[in-house]
């Protein structure tokens, strides 16, 4: 089914976020593109999409990475997530969020039409920041973070 068509009714489907890390242990943000078709302008993790029919959710995930951030690395899933999101605009996520993360140390080349801008964060600087100011953050992201955050302690990764 068409993305619209599947946000419109709110129907179950899977989804990507993935979670970008350099040496120093920060974490790539993304600022949504402010035409997004929701939540424009707001900050959430490196990369988040859907796979097209038929795909796999991990080539799904290094592909759009590449299409979005302008560059590629190795992505291991580390967990996934359901979780139902209801926008202003009659919108809903209802999705099944499979969690990659990994490591780049690269030029980042972003899409003008997915991002708006990119930065490096710590993880304390994050928490910190969506604590204080959670209207500017996706709703995945406000969700997924602190899973991600158990993950990480729980993994030593």
């Amino acid at each position: 089914m068409d993305k619209m068509q599947v946000h419109q009714k709110g129907l179950l489907h899977r989804a990507f976020s993935i979670f970008i890390f350099n040496s120093k242990g920060q974490m790539l943000l993304q600022q949504r593109a402010f035409d997004k078709y929701h939540s424009g302008g707001l900050w959430t993790n490196a990369c988040c999409s859907h796979p097209l029919p038929g795909e796999q959710t991990p080539d799904a995930a290094h592909r759009r990475l590449k299409e979005e951030m302008g560059f590629e690395t190795k992505l291991e899933e580390a967990f996934s997530f359901i979780y139902i999101t209801h926008f202003d605009n009659g919108l809903t996520e209802h999705e099944l969020d499979h969690v990659f993360t990994g490591f780049f140390e690269g030029e980042i080349l972003p899409d003008a039409e997915e991002v708006s801008d990119h930065a490096y964060r710590s993880m304390d600087d994050i928490r910190l920041s969506i604590k204080n100011a959670p209207e500017l953050y996706t709703s995945w992201f406000k969700i997924a973070f602190p899973k991600l955050e158990t993950y990480l302690a729980e993994t030593g990764v």
